[in-house]
C-alpha cells in the first residue's frame, strides 16, 4: 500500500492538462448553427404572423399611423367577409382539387420514372435528367398562350383538368429527381431478397420499396402541392369561370381595400401550412428526427 501510493501520485502529477479548446469550438459551432436556424425560422414565420395580425385587425386599425404591432381589437369580420365574397369558396374548392390531382398525377408518373433512373443505367440517362429540368427553365408566361390555344382546340379550356396538367408538368422534373434520390437510398439487396422469396417485381415494389420510400414521396407531395397551390399565372390565363384561389385573389382583390388583401393572403397561406403539418411526420422520418 505504501509502495503504490507514491507511484499513483507521481502518475497523477505527470498527466498533461486537458485541452478544452476543441470542446469549446464544438459548442460554439452548435450554438451558431442553432442561432442560424432560429434566424431563418423567424425570417420565414414573421411575414406570416404579420399577415395574420393584419387580417384579424379592423380596417380602422390598419389605417392608423403609426400602427401598433399587436392589434387592440381582434376580429374575424374581415376574414369572414372575404370568405363569403362571390367566387371565393368555389375558387378554394378548385385549388384543393387542382392540388390533390396534381400530387396524384405527378407521383403516378414521376415515381416510376424516378425508380427507373435509380435502378437502371441506360444511354442518355444524364441528358434525360437535364432535359427534364429544361421544363422549369421556360417561364409559364411564355407557355401560356400556346397552352391556351391547345386547350381551346381540345375543348378543355377553363377546367380544373387543364390547370392540373400544367401544374403537373411544372412539378414533374422535381418529382422525378426527388423520388430518384429516395429510391437510390433504398438498398437493392432488399429487392433481390424479396425476389428470391418469390415476390414479383410489382410485389417487391409495393411491399419492400414503397414503404421505405414513403418519407421521400411525402416530401415530393408537399413540394408539388405547395407549387400547385401558389401558382397563379397559368391558372389566371387558362381559366375564367373556374379560377383557382390565387387567380381569384389576383383578379378580385386588385381594387379591394387593404384589409381584404391581407385576408386573402392569410387564406392562401393557411391551407398550405395545414397540408405541411399533415405530412410532418413523414418529413421528420426522412430527416431522421422524431416528431
Amino acid at each position: 500500500m505504501t509502495l503504490t501510493t507514491p507511484v499513483t501520485a507521481v502518475a497523477a502529477k505527470a498527466l498533461p492538462p486537458v485541452d478544452l479548446a476543441p470542446l469549446r469550438r464544438r459548442r460554439l459551432r452548435r450554438a451558431l448553427v442553432q442561432l442560424a436556424c432560429v434566424l431563418v425560422s423567424l425570417f420565414m414565420v414573421l411575414p406570416i404572423v404579420l399577415i395574420a395580425l393584419a387580417a384579424l385587425s379592423t380596417p380602422d386599425e390598419l389605417a392608423e399611423f403609426p400602427k401598433s404591432f399587436l392589434p387592440s381589437d381582434l376580429t374575424l369580420d374581415t376574414l369572414r367577409g372575404f370568405v363569403t365574397s362571390t367566387g371565393v369558396l368555389p375558387a378554394f374548392g378548385n385549388s384543393v382539387l387542382t392540388g390533390v390531382y396534381t400530387v396524384v398525377l405527378s407521383l403516378a408518373i414521376g415515381a416510376p420514372a424516378g425508380y427507373a433512373l435509380a435502378r437502371h443505367t441506360f444511354r442518355g440517362r444524364d441528358a434525360y435528367q437535364v432535359f427534364m429540368l429544361m421544363v422549369r427553365a421556360l417561364p409559364i408566361v411564355v407557355l401560356s398562350v400556346p397552352l391556351a390555344t391547345i386547350f381551346l382546340r381540345a375543348g378543355v379550356y377553363d377546367t380544373v383538368g387543364a390547370v392540373t396538367l400544367v401544374h403537373a408538368a411544372l412539378a414533374m422534373p422535381t418529382t422525378v429527381l426527388i423520388t430518384a434520390s429516395i429510391f437510390v437510398a433504398v438498398p437493392a439487396d432488399l429487392e433481390e431478397a424479396a425476389r428470391v422469396f418469390g415476390c414479383t417485381r410489382a410485389e417487391t415494389f409495393r411491399r419492400v420499396v414503397l414503404p421505405l420510400a414513403v418519407p421521400g414521396l411525402a416530401a415530393s407531395a408537399v413540394f408539388t402541392f405547395v407549387l400547385s397551390w401558389n401558382e397563379v399565372l397559368g391558372a389566371g390565363v387558362l381559366t375564367i369561370g373556374h379560377r383557382t384561389l390565387p387567380a381569384q385573389v389576383l383578379v378580385a382583390l386588385a381594387d379591394s381595400p387593404q384589409s381584404y388583401r391581407f385576408a386573402g393572403g392569410l387564406a392562401l397561406v393557411l391551407p398550405a401550412l395545414l397540408f405541411i403539418l399533415l405530412m410532418r411526420r413523414y418529413l421528420l422520418s426522412m430527416w431522421g428526427s422524431r416528431g
